[in-house]
C-alpha cells in the first residue's frame, strides 16, 4: 500500500473565501517554487456557470494566493471529446497541487468512475504533491458518498452510493462529511452537510459496513501531511471523528498522529456521543468570530420582532442591515452560494412585509413612511448596483399594497392610492 509523501486537504468548505488564503499560500510555498496548480472542475460539470466558477477559482488564486491556477476542464464523459479529456488528465498529471470543490459529489464519482483521475489523485500524493477536497469534492475522497442533492433537494429515499475512496490508498477507512456545523437552515436543523441529526443517524445505521464518520466544519481544514504522519486543523471550526457511539473532536491549531485516523491508538479522549451532542451544535470556536449565518439568522430574527411588534422602523433598519451585510460578504469573498441563500432570505422577509402590509387595515400615509422610505432606500442600492430585476420586484410589490413609486430627475417619490376594492359610488361592475 502506497504511504505517500504528499498532503491530502480536506476542507468544510470556504476554499475560495478570505478564510482559507493563508491556507493555499503556506500548501503552495512549501512545494517549492511556484508549483504547478490546477483546478478541476467535475464536480459542477452539469452547472450551466461550471466555466464560471473556473474563473472565480482563477482569479481567486491570482489576485489573493498571487498564483497562476490552471483550469483541467473535464466536465463529462458525454460532452467531453477524446481529445480534450486527455489534455484535462495532462494538465492534472503535470500539476504539484490539485483543487476540487463545488457541485454534486455522486455526478462527480459517476464521471471519473473508469476514468484515470482517481489514479492521477494518488499519483500526485504518492510524489509529494497536494490534493485539496472541499466541500462537494470532500465527500468524494472517502469510502461512501453522500448524496446530498438527492436526499435534501429532490427527497430521494437515504442511501450511500461508493466513494472513489482516494484516502483508502493510504490506508484511511472513513466517510467525510463537509458542512459539519451549518447552520443555513435557522429554524430546522441543517447541520451534517444538511442532513439533520436525525436524518444523518438513521444514515450511519444504513451503512453496509460500519465506517468512521469525518466530520468538518465551515471554512475549516484538516491538513493530512503523510510525510510526518501527522494532521493539522486551520480555520475557525473543528473537525469531529464518529465511531460507532463515541467521538473526538479537535479545534483549529490542533495537531494529532494520523494513526487516530487509521483507527489506532488515540491519546485524545473518547466522548460518548450523547456526551458530546451539546458540542456537535452550532458552537463558539473561540476565534471570537461571527460567521455571516450568524449576522443573517440574527437580523431575520429582529425582522420579525420588529414585525410582531408593529415597529416599522426595528423592521426597516434590519432590512438595510441584511442587505448592508450581504454586500460586504461579497467584498469579503464568503462563499457565493452563501450569499444567494443569503439574498433567498432578504427576498422571503420582503415579500412577507407585503403580505402583512396587504392584510392590515388602510392606514395615513405618515404610518407608513418608514416602512416605504426604507425600502425606497433598498431599491435605490439595487439600482446603483444595476440589479435591476430586485429594483423591480419592490416598486411592483409597493404596487400591489397601493402604493406607488415614481422615478423621474429629481429622485423617487411615492403616493399612498385609495383602496380599489370597492366600486366607484358603489354601483357593481
Amino acid at each position: 500500500m502506497p504511504l505517500g509523501r504528499g498532503k491530502i486537504v480536506l476542507m468544510g468548505s470556504g476554499e475560495m473565501t478570505a478564510t482559507m488564503v493563508e491556507v493555499h499560500k503556506g500548501l503552495l510555498k512549501q512545494l517549492g517554487e511556484v508549483p504547478h496548480a490546477a483546478f478541476l472542475d467535475t464536480p459542477a460539470g452539469f452547472q450551466l456557470n461550471v466555466d464560471q466558477i473556473s474563473q472565480k477559482a482563477v482569479g481567486y488564486f491570482r489576485d489573493h494566493i498571487q498564483q497562476p491556477l490552471t483550469v483541467s476542464s473535464f466536465k463529462s464523459w458525454e460532452h467531453t471529446s477524446d481529445f480534450d479529456a486527455e489534455k484535462a488528465f495532462r494538465t492534472l498529471r503535470e500539476s504539484a497541487y490539485i483543487l476540487i470543490g463545488p457541485g454534486s459529489p455522486t455526478y462527480a464519482v459517476e464521471q471519473w468512475r473508469g476514468s484515470p483521475v482517481p489514479e492521477i489523485f494518488t499519483r500526485c500524493v504518492n510524489r509529494g504533491g497536494c490534493l485539496v477536497a472541499a466541500s462537494a469534492a470532500a465527500l468524494t475522497v472517502g469510502r461512501f458518498t453522500l448524496p446530498v442533492y438527492e436526499i435534501y433537494k429532490v427527497g430521494q429515499k437515504l442511501h450511500w452510493v461508493e466513494g472513489n475512496d482516494i484516502l483508502g490508498n493510504f490506508g484511511f477507512n472513513l466517510v467525510v462529511i463537509p458542512h459539519w456545523n451549518n447552520a443555513e437552515g435557522g429554524t430546522h436543523d441543517t447541520r451534517f452537510c444538511f442532513m439533520g441529526e436525525p436524518r444523518f443517524q438513521k444514515l450511519v445505521a444504513l451503512m453496509t459496513e460500519q465506517v468512521p464518520v469525518f466530520g468538518l466544519d465551515e471554512h475549516t481544514a484538516c491538513i493530512m501531511d503523510l510525510a510526518t504522519d501527522e494532521a493539522q486543523i486551520k480555520g475557525i471550526g473543528t473537525i469531529t471523528l464518529r465511531h460507532a457511539d463515541r467521538e473526538i473532536t479537535f479545534k483549529s491549531g490542533d495537531r494529532f498522529s494520523l494513526d487516530i485516523l487509521r483507527g489506532g491508538a488515540v491519546d485524545a479522549k473518547w466522548q460518548s456521543q450523547a456526551a458530546a451532542a451539546a458540542s456537535t451544535k452550532p458552537k463558539d470556536t473561540g476565534s471570537g468570530q461571527t460567521t455571516f449565518w450568524d449576522r443573517v439568522h440574527s437580523l431575520e430574527a429582529s425582522f420579525h420582532k420588529g414585525l410582531a411588534g408593529r415597529d416599522a422602523r426595528q423592521s426597516t433598519n434590519a432590512l438595510l442591515e441584511l442587505d448592508r451585510s450581504i454586500w460586504q460578504a461579497q467584498t469579503e469573498l464568503e462563499s457565493e452560494e452563501f450569499i444567494t441563500q443569503a439574498r433567498d432570505t432578504f427576498r422571503d422577509l420582503i415579500v412577507l412585509l407585503g403580505s402583512e402590509l396587504a392584510a392590515s387595515p388602510a392606514e395615513d400615509a405618515e404610518c407608513l413612511r418608514p416602512l416605504v422610505e426604507g425600502l425606497l432606500q433598498i431599491r435605490k442600492n439595487f439600482r446603483v448596483g444595476k440589479q435591476w430585476t430586485e429594483a423591480d420586484a419592490i416598486r411592483d410589490l409597493l404596487g400591489q399594497v397601493n402604493i406607488t413609486v415614481e422615478d423621474d430627475q429629481d429622485g423617487t417619490s411615492w403616493k399612498l392610492n385609495p383602496p380599489t376594492n370597492e366600486p366607484a359610488g358603489g354601483q357593481n361592475p
